[in-house]
């Protein structure tokens, strides 16, 4: 049980919760089972049993009718210790999932117990039925066994032993049930109602408990993590924003610089998550921010802060070089790229003029992190992309200075709030959910494979007016050789729609070495090619204004957030942008919600929500956040309202009681204590 189920101690068995409970009084016909029934609970007589096949077909087969019909009972493993208990002739309760094999009705792997009429009579009453694995189940120890250890646990237990963990104020404030009768009824309730109750309490604890761990992180960082004070805007600030914003900024961008400007002013080390949909500003954001640190000295010696933008690809970083180059030409800012293709007299220059502190801005890819990479005053970073990112590399950029510098890490990905105050709640949060006026809606549209003609028909009348496209193909492993075969195969039958010299092509994948990548691409983007056939490589950090058309092969392979991702390389100029999702004729139902939510929204965060919703939370976590998303019964989908409650909860008593001293939150405090303790309770031997 312990290496099946995780269950070590008492208290693991206690939050081993049930997956759904079962009337015990509702008793189906065999008859009335049909295509939609899923678990169910039947009862009746043994016919016969019988061991059927051989080896590795050998199964033990049972009849059971009711008087309205006969089911097939079928168990693949556990064959004799099920069939010392079979009794021709013996009533029995059989409880289990319905599925039907040559039209015939079967349960496999049912539970089963010996049925007397007195169980089908007096009080109702709700029987657990809990998770358990195959490999438990032929040794003995299925859902029913589980469900008397834990109800003899209970019958040992007393309410001190689950004393209560929540502050009294928020157990009246709520209503919620004692600690003690959720435990309870959770397993055996009494009613519907009191399992409703249960499930609402401990739902608000874990939910509760997460926040507070994230909270302790949030306040021992602000308390204690001391950072730069950048408490001057300056001449780099002010003179760039007067004379060469190329644009007004949105309201959103304008509420989270200042959020920045705070944090930074402060005298606390500034941890903050921007997150923003494509083409909402991010950069801008940021590099106005890069000024504040470059308008503040150290005191010591007057030096200017430096500042560090880290990319994931070079085609990324090379964008952002060019872009603030392009921006900071009129101004009195040394900005440099450092890549793992910068070499020779170029390389040594940069690293050289970071040691120095001539170099007041950095760009480049993870060899920004190097030991060779040394700064004269690194005060601020800026992380884009950061999924694309491990831990470890994001930390290095803090062992750059004697303090750490202020961190701003991008993405976007849009992550839904929920999950955002769960996975990044030790950060502080930002949001651009405003994008810059006359940037136009996407078009998309979901074409089956069939319509692949009229589709590239259309591709050559976006070309001869002039614009260009992206054609992109599904990679699901860049070093798999069949999906390398598969983007040349489509390269080749592009190339058949599109003849030279009419039409020029560039290709774009992973397995091309760095220069030739980024000649192709340098051709798509001086608009010497009019069609990129790529792979996801393209998927951030490419900015051609004048692609309009973005067709995506396979687009039932994708998921929700790589399709908005692809989606946004196109609509960056002025005129009207199209995605095709190109199809085959076959589409899954799950993908088809994919592509519906496509074509009907160009919001990323709602799609984000829909796409949480579709896939759960995943592993966005990784290890810096391990556990925090483990949840028994809550989830941050379902129970996103009761989320945002024990946010504010605990927000409010770290506010008040950063300590957890006051007597009102000791409950709180001691429950943290034992959980903390190396066991809790007993170890289950």
């Amino acid at each position: 049980m312990k290496k099946e189920l995780g269950i070590f101690t008492f208290k693991d068995l206690l939050e081993h919760y049930p997956l759904r409970h079962l009337d015990k009084t509702k008793v189906d016909k065999i008859k009335e089972l049909n295509y939609t029934s899923d678990y169910t609970q039947v009862a009746g007589k043994l016919l016969h049993s019988e061991i059927l096949g051989e080896k590795q077909a050998k199964r033990l087969v049972a009849y059971l009718q009711d008087g309205t019909g006969e089911i097939e009972l079928t168990w693949f493993q556990g064959i004799n210790s099920v069939q010392r208990i079979l009794e021709s002739g013996q009533q029995y309760l059989v409880f289990g999932k319905v599925t039907f094999f040559n039209n015939k009705v079967q349960m496999v792997h049912p539970e089963l117990e010996i049925y007397t009429p007195e169980k089908a009579t007096g009080k109702s009453f709700l029987d657990p039925i809990y998770p358990c694995t195959e490999k438990l189940k032929v040794r003995g120890l299925n859902g029913r066994s589980i469900a008397k250890l834990t109800y003899g646990l209970l019958q040992l237990l007393t309410p001190k032993d689950l004393p209560e963990n929540l502050p009294e104020s928020i157990v009246k404030q709520y209503r919620f049930i004692s600690r003690w009768d959720a435990s309870c009824h959770i397993h055996f309730p009494s009613s519907e109602e009191m399992h409703s109750h249960a499930v609402r309490r401990i739902k608000f604890e874990e939910l509760f408990f997460a926040q507070l761990r994230l909270g302790f992180r949030r306040s021992e960082r602000h308390r204690f993590s001391h950072g730069f004070t950048f408490d001057k805007v300056g001449s780099r600030f002010n003179g760039f924003y007067e004379n060469y914003l190329p644009f007004e900024l949105t309201n959103a961008q304008k509420k989270v610089l200042k959020e920045i400007r705070k944090d930074v002013g402060s005298g606390r080390q500034m941890n903050r998550l921007l997150q923003g949909d494509v083409g909402s500003g991010k950069t801008i954001v940021a590099l106005l921010s890069m000024l504040i640190a470059m308008d503040n000295e150290r005191q010591e010696d007057g030096q200017h802060f430096q500042s560090v933008l880290m990319a994931p690809t070079e085609i990324l970083a090379q964008q952002h070089f060019n872009s603030l180059e392009s921006l900071l030409k009129e101004m009195p800012v040394c900005v440099k790229l450092l890549t793992g293709s910068s070499k020779g007299k170029e390389r040594k220059e940069t690293l050289k003029g970071c040691e120095d502190g001539s170099v007041n801005i950095l760009i480049g890819t993870h060899a920004v992190i190097e030991e060779k990479v040394v700064f004269k005053n690194l005060g601020f970073a800026v992380v884009d992309e950061q999924h694309k990112f491990g831990v470890a590399q994001r930390a290095a950029l803090w062992k750059k200075n004697v303090l750490p510098p202020h961190i701003l890490v991008m993405t976007a990905t849009p992550i839904p709030r929920t999950l955002a105050l769960t996975a990044y709640g030790d950060l502080d949060y930002s949001v651009i959910d405003e994008l810059p006026p006359g940037r136009q809606p996407i078009h998309t549209i979901h074409r089956f494979e069939n319509k692949r003609p009229q589709v590239m028909d259309f591709v050559k009348e976006e070309i001869a007016k002039g614009r260009q496209a992206y054609i992109v193909y599904p990679l699901i492993e860049e070093s798999s050789k069949m999906d390398y075969e598969n983007l040349m195969k489509g390269y080749e039958e592009i190339k058949s729609f599109f003849p030279e010299p009419k039409y020029w092509i560039s290709m774009v994948h992973g397995r091309q070495p760095s220069d030739q990548k980024d000649t192709n691409m340098q051709r798509f983007v001086k608009n010497d090619t009019q069609i990129m056939v790529s792979t996801t490589v393209i998927e951030v950090g490419v900015n051609v204004p004048n692609a309009s058309l973005m067709v995506i092969e396979s687009a039932e392979k994708f998921g929700l957030s790589q399709l908005h991702q692809l989606r946004g390389r196109v609509g960056r100029g002025s005129e009207k942008s199209f995605c095709i999702l190109l199809t085959g004729l076959k589409v899954s139902k799950d993908a088809r919600e994919r592509l519906n939510i496509m074509c009907a929204t160009n919001d990323g965060f709602k799609i984000a929500e829909k796409d949480l919703e579709i896939r759960g939370p995943g592993d966005i976590e990784g290890t810096r956040q391990s556990g925090l998303l483990n949840f028994k019964l809550a989830s941050i989908v379902q129970d996103r309202v009761m989320l945002e409650v024990a946010k504010d909860m605990v927000n409010n008593i770290l506010d008040n009681d950063p300590d957890l001293t006051m007597a009102e939150n000791l409950p709180v405090k001691n429950h943290l204590k034992l959980q903390q303790g190396k066991t809790v309770w007993s170890k289950i031997s």
